[in-house]
């Protein structure tokens, strides 16, 4: 389950920005290259913020599709599918300008606040 070690980082950068403050939701951007669902990664969150300021936090999912350019015909696509080819010649020779990023967006904190965002 690879989410825990994305988890992990997430919440590295979670706690840096609460400094202490009890967090309530958590909203990260990930490209569908990473492949995860917003239930596997709210499981694992779960599990790797228990007795932290972020153990009872809900996390949003918020999925960037994959963006990509045919290296052999020059179609720019965007798609869902991480494992994807071209739409127009059926290459599988591309290259990616969206779909593998993960930044943390935002963090909501007890009381309303929100923290600033930072990338992972």
């Amino acid at each position: 389950m690879h989410e825990v070690g994305l988890c992990e980082g997430i919440l590295d950068a979670v706690e840096r920005r609460a400094a202490g403050r009890k967090v309530t939701r958590v909203r990260v951007r990930m490209g569908v290259l990473h492949r995860v669902s917003e239930p596997a990664l709210q499981m694992a969150f779960s599990l790797v913020a228990a007795g932290s300021v972020a153990e009872e936090a809900r996390v949003d999912l918020v999925t960037v599709p994959l963006r990509a350019q045919c290296r052999d015909c020059g179609e720019e696509s965007e798609s869902d599918d991480p494992l994807d080819a071209c739409p127009a010649c059926g290459s599988t020779d591309l290259q990616v300008d969206a779909g593998d990023e993960m930044l943390l967006e935002s963090i909501s904190l007890a009381g309303g606040e929100l923290a600033g965002a930072e990338g992972g």
